[in-house]
């Protein structure tokens, strides 16, 4: 066989080939897209079974998040769905007597609070708890209606002091289950059983239905309780940010200046906002140090309450507004100093001046009298002197 021919023969062969390739590799590719396809719908349902489980903690509970994941994951007959509890601060105080005769009928005074057994629009249904530093707790109610209480029974009562520019919110999660004991798990609040209270006078009596359990309502309000002042020393530190921002420039202008950069009025003012901050940071009834009197005589309860307290790290928090407060107040306290030499000098320099212009005046008024004074007597020591020389001669 000659060259041409074995090259006829190669290239028959080869054509021949060509379609058990083709469809070979057009059977091979849809398999490798089905599994891609199959691989993508595993790791999307993983992702929105990640998301679906991901907690809505607030930030300092992100750490502890994990530790709640047991229970979201495994559902029990005994366990409820789990809900929301979302708090909303709108002003710096509430007047709670004020605020009382707005509320619902149903509501009733609970310790250093007022609750609302039951409330709730378009099906929704929760328990709210209104504090007296200016927040609202709602169990089993979002956002929206949150705000939707607020606007309706707490603005139109007139008993908001001092409200804020923006609402601060905190929100958490909560599940019921009568076969487990009451605590805080991770981010997540699980209200089951509670000991009996220490005191008979601790949960009152005659208290109308409510939407969740009675049993675990002195729970509940002790977490509400410690929602309510990580919420309100939220918005302190919000105010806070928004107090140092505007007196950062004020080093820097002592730098390149001299000069402290704001009047005494305004230095003043800015003096009296920092101490109304620590005011309400320390001294006020509903400040963030001290356990609420009510938990003394309730260990369990005060449990309760120092768990979210700590886990939202309140203590901590209010130790950095503090340090941030007494480095402000030391600030201006140099600022003040320097305010009160400038106007010493100031003082001192008028005064001067008006000795010199004083001395000034004395000279165009008695000058001329003066001059007169000593030229006279100047001429009369001349011939007495002429006479002395003229007797030693």
């Amino acid at each position: 066989m000659n060259r041409a021919a074995t090259v006829h023969l190669q290239l028959r062969r080869s054509f021949t080939r060509l379609p058990s390739c083709r469809q070979a590799s057009v059977s091979f590719a849809p398999r490798l897209q089905s599994r891609g396809f199959a691989r993508a719908t595993e790791e999307s349902s993983a992702e929105l079974t990640e998301k679906k489980r991901k907690p809505k903690a607030a930030t300092p509970l992100r750490r502890a998040a994990s530790a709640s994941l047991p229970i979201r994951a495994n559902p029990t007959p005994t366990r409820s769905e789990i809900r929301p509890v979302f708090t909303l601060a709108t002003a710096e105080q509430y007047l709670l007597s004020t605020l009382r005769g707005h509320l619902p009928p149903a509501s009733r005074i609970l310790h250093e609070c007022c609750w609302v057994p039951k409330w709730g629009e378009n099906g929704s249904e929760g328990e709210v708890f209104v504090f007296a530093n200016g927040t609202v707790v709602c169990w089993g109610l979002g956002e929206a209606e949150a705000r939707k209480f607020a606007a309706k029974f707490v603005s139109n009562s007139k008993a908001e002091v001092s409200p804020l520019k923006e609402a601060e919110t905190e929100d958490l999660e909560f599940v019921t289950d009568p076969s487990e004991d009451t605590r805080l798990q991770g981010d997540l609040i699980l209200l089951g059983r509670s000991p009996p209270l220490s005191s008979e006078g601790g949960m009152p009596s005659d208290l109308p239905p409510s939407v969740l359990p009675q049993e675990t309502l002195l729970a509940r309000y002790a977490f509400s309780q410690a929602l309510s002042r990580s919420t309100a020393l939220s918005a302190l530190e919000v105010s806070l940010d928004g107090y140092l921002s505007s007196v950062a420039l004020l080093p820097d202008s002592l730098q390149r200046t001299g000069k402290p950069g704001l009047g005494r009025v305004a230095l003043v003012k800015k003096l009296g906002e920092l101490l109304k901050f620590r005011q309400g940071l320390n001294l006020n009834k509903e400040n963030f140090s001290d356990t609420p009197d009510f938990y003394w005589a309730e260990p369990v309860l005060e449990s309760y309450f120092e768990s979210l307290s700590n886990a939202l790290e309140v203590k901590a928090r209010t130790s950095s507004v503090n340090d941030k407060i007494t480095y402000a107040a030391e600030m201006q306290s140099v600022l003040r100093e320097l305010l009160t030499e400038t106007s010493a000098y100031r003082m001192e320099f008028i005064i001067i001046a008006l000795i010199t212009v004083e001395v000034i005046i004395c000279l165009i008024r008695d000058g001329p009298e003066l001059w007169h004074i000593v030229m006279d007597k100047e001429e009369d020591k001349i011939p007495q002197a002429v006479t002395e020389t003229n007797l030693t001669q």
